[in-house]
C-alpha cells in the first residue's frame, strides 16, 4: 500500500502537460474488438485503469506492441467473447466490451463490473440497449449473458437516464447492427464524440444533433492509416486548475481542448481567477492572487457542471470567502470527501446528496483516506493548501486517472513524496 505524503502550504506556479483522458480512451479500446485491421493510438495515459483494460484486451484476444511511451498498436486474432472476474472487477469501464463483442461475434459473456464505490450505477440501460438490438440478454452466475445469432437489427431507443458508457456501448453495438438506428436522450460528453469520430474514421456513420445519435449501420469497420490520437483529459485539466486557485498561484495546462471546460472556466472567472486560452494551440492559462469567491454548483451531464470535478470544487469551496452549496445529482453516493476534508478544518454540513460549505481562509494538516478517484484528488488539493504534513492514505485510487501526479505537483512546487506503507488504518 502506499501513500502521498505533502508538505504545505504551497503558492503553485509552473505549467503541466495533460494526459490523454481516461475516459476516451478506455470506449475506443474497447471498440478495438470490432476493428478487423491494426489500429494505432497515440496519447495512451500511463493509468492503472489503462493497463487493467489492456490486460482485459489482450486476454480477448487483441496483439499489442509499444511503439513509444504514449502510442500503441492493436491488431486482433481469434477472439474470445469471456470477459473474466478476475480482470473485469478492477473497473466499472470493462462493461464497454460487451456491446463490441456482441455486434462483432453475436455473442459475449462479461462479468458484471467494479470500480468506485460511488453508487449503484446499473448497467440495466446497457441491457435494455441490447435486447432493443434483438439479442437475448440475461444475468447469470456474475455474467451478463448475451446473444444475437442472427445479429443485432437497428432500433429507435431512449435512455430513461442519460448515462455515459451506456450511450458509448450503444453506439459501438449499432455501428455493426443491420440498418438505422437512433438513439435519444444520450449522453454528448467530448469523450462520447471522441469515440464517435475514431469510429467514422474507421468506416462507421455516425451522426449527432442535440442529445439524439443517428447510426448507420455497416458491414465491417477497418482503422485508418494514420494513427488516432486520444483527446485531452478535460477532468485532469480541470483539477488542476481548480488545485492553482485554491493555492493561489498561476499555472499553464496544455494539451486540452478550452471548450470542454467552458462552464468551468466561467465559473473560475466569478470565483475571482484571470483566464486565457487558446483552442488552436490547446491550452489554458490561470492565475489567481486572492481567495477565490464563493461558488455554488449543481452537477449535471455534459455541458454542465461535470460530477468528475465536483469534489475538487468541494476543496475549493473549502477555502474561498463565503458560503458554497454543492449538488450532486449524477451519483448518489459521491460526498464521502466530505467528511475527509473536515477533519482537515473544512465547516461542512452535509444533507443527504448535498453539502453547505462556509469558507475559511486555512485548512489544517491531517491523515486522511481517498473514498474514490476523483475524492483522492480532492484531499491531494486540500494538502496543498493546508498548514503542516498531510499523509493522503489508499493513493491507488488516485493512480487509476492521474499519471505521475507526485511528479507533476513537484514540478509545480509541491513538497510532496510518495511512500510506502506496512499497514492500512
Amino acid at each position: 500500500m502506499q501513500e502521498l505524503v505533502i508538505n504545505g502550504p504551497t503558492k503553485w506556479h509552473g505549467e503541466v502537460n495533460i494526459d490523454g483522458a481516461k475516459n476516451a480512451c478506455l470506449p475506443i479500446m474497447a471498440a478495438l474488438l470490432m476493428i478487423d485491421n491494426q489500429v494505432t493510438l497515440n496519447n495512451i495515459p500511463k493509468l492503472n485503469d489503462i493497463e487493467s483494460m489492456l490486460k482485459l484486451l489482450q486476454c480477448m484476444g487483441l496483439d499489442m506492441t509499444h511503439q513509444g511511451q504514449k502510442l500503441l498498436s492493436f491488431r486482433a486474432r481469434e477472439l474470445n467473447y469471456v470477459a473474466p472476474y478476475e480482470l473485469v472487477k478492477k473497473m466499472r469501464a470493462s462493461i464497454l466490451v460487451l456491446g463490441p463483442l456482441l455486434a462483432k461475434l453475436g455473442k459475449a459473456e462479461v462479468a458484471l463490473p467494479g470500480g468506485c464505490l460511488i453508487g449503484a450505477r446499473p448497467v440495466d440501460q446497457h441491457l435494455e440497449f441490447m435486447r432493443a438490438l434483438g439479442a437475448k440478454v440475461e444475468i447469470k452466475d456474475g455474467l451478463v449473458c448475451a446473444r444475437a445469432d442472427n445479429g443485432l437489427t437497428g432500433c429507435q431507443y431512449t435512455f430513461d437516464v442519460v448515462s455515459v458508457t451506456g450511450t458509448e456501448n450503444a453506439i459501438m453495438a449499432a455501428s455493426l447492427a443491420k440498418g438505422s438506428t437512433v438513439i435519444d436522450n444520450a449522453a454528448i460528453e467530448p469523450e462520447v464524440i471522441a469515440l464517435i469520430d475514431f469510429l467514422n474514421q474507421c468506416g462507421a456513420k455516425i451522426s449527432v444533433s442535440g442529445m439524439s445519435v443517428s447510426i448507420e449501420g455497416v458491414t465491417s469497420l477497418k482503422a485508418p492509416a494514420e494513427s488516432f490520437s486520444v483527446i485531452g483529459d478535460r477532468i485532469e485539466a480541470g483539477t488542476f486548475l481548480i488545485g492553482a486557485m485554491i493555492c493561489q498561484g498561476s499555472i499553464l495546462v496544455k494539451g486540452i481542448c478550452p471548450e470542454h471546460l467552458s462552464l468551468v472556466i466561467e465559473l473560475m472567472k466569478k470565483a475571482g481567477a484571470q483566464v486565457e486560452y487558446s483552442s488552436e494551440e490547446q491550452w489554458i492559462r490561470l492565475s489567481m492572487d486572492r481567495r477565490p469567491i464563493a461558488q455554488s454548483i449543481t452537477t449535471e451531464v455534459y455541458p454542465g457542471f461535470p460530477t468528475d470535478l465536483q469534489a475538487q470544487w468541494m476543496a475549493l469551496a473549502c477555502v474561498a470567502e463565503g458560503e458554497s452549496v454543492i449538488k450532486e445529482q449524477i451519483f448518489e453516493n459521491r460526498m464521502m470527501h466530505a467528511c475527509e476534508l473536515m477533519r482537515m478544518g473544512a465547516k461542512i454540513k452535509i444533507s443527504s446528496n448535498t453539502v453547505t460549505v462556509q469558507g475559511i481562509e486555512r485548512l489544517r494538516s491531517a491523515p486522511v483516506m481517498a473514498s474514490d478517484l476523483r475524492a483522492s484528488a480532492s484531499l491531494v488539493l486540500a494538502a496543498c493548501q493546508a498548514m503542516g504534513e498531510s499523509v493522503i492514505q489508499r493513493i491507488y485510487h488516485i493512480d487509476r486517472g492521474y499519471a505521475q501526479i507526485e511528479s507533476k505537483l513537484q514540478a509545480l512546487g509541491v513538497k510532496v513524496v510518495r511512500k510506502e506503507t506496512v499497514t492500512e488504518n
